[in-house]
């Protein structure tokens, strides 16, 4: 499938391992949004170790979620309708700690330093991303809302 080559590759454009962004296109591009392995591994005509690095990786990150099939060891990886909301949600408590860690540093090398002031600027840059977050994902949630409403999601 064309879009899954190319949103994984705009993935891997930002950053991400280029195995795991093409899982996630696929998942994101399969009808039920949940695959195995091996629906993995053949769509994407990936090996099953390449796919289960992959797998891996994007739930530690919490981009996917593993479910057993009901009366089988088999595992499968669901992508959620709710995927980005969750995904800058949990980015922002990662804000959190590294502004706390900012404001040690601050301390460490001196509000008045250089070095200082240029760990202000990135720790009031992350309080600011933090209080934008909330109120983007708030403007979403009722974005969405009115978007079901007129049976456009």
């Amino acid at each position: 499938m064309t879009f899954v080559e190319r949103f994984a590759a705009e993935l891997v454009e930002a950053g991400m391992q280029r195995m795991a962004a093409r899982v996630f296109a696929a998942l994101l591009a399969s009808d039920t949004g949940m695959l195995s392995a091996a629906e993995l591994a053949e769509r994407l005509q990936a090996s099953p170790a390449a796919i289960s690095g992959a797998v891996r990786y994007l739930s530690q990150v919490g981009m996917l979620t593993r479910e057993r099939e009901p009366g089988s060891r088999r595992e499968r990886y669901r992508v959620h309708s709710d995927q980005w909301y969750e995904t800058f949600t949990r980015r922002d408590r990662i804000l959190a700690r590294w502004e706390g860690t900012l404001r040690d540093g601050i301390e460490e090398a001196g509000p008045d330093t250089p070095a200082g002031r240029r760990i202000a600027e990135t720790a009031a840059f992350f309080d600011f991303l933090q209080k934008e977050i909330v109120d983007l994902m708030d403007r979403w949630r009722e974005h969405k809302s009115e978007l079901r409403e007129n049976g456009l999601l």
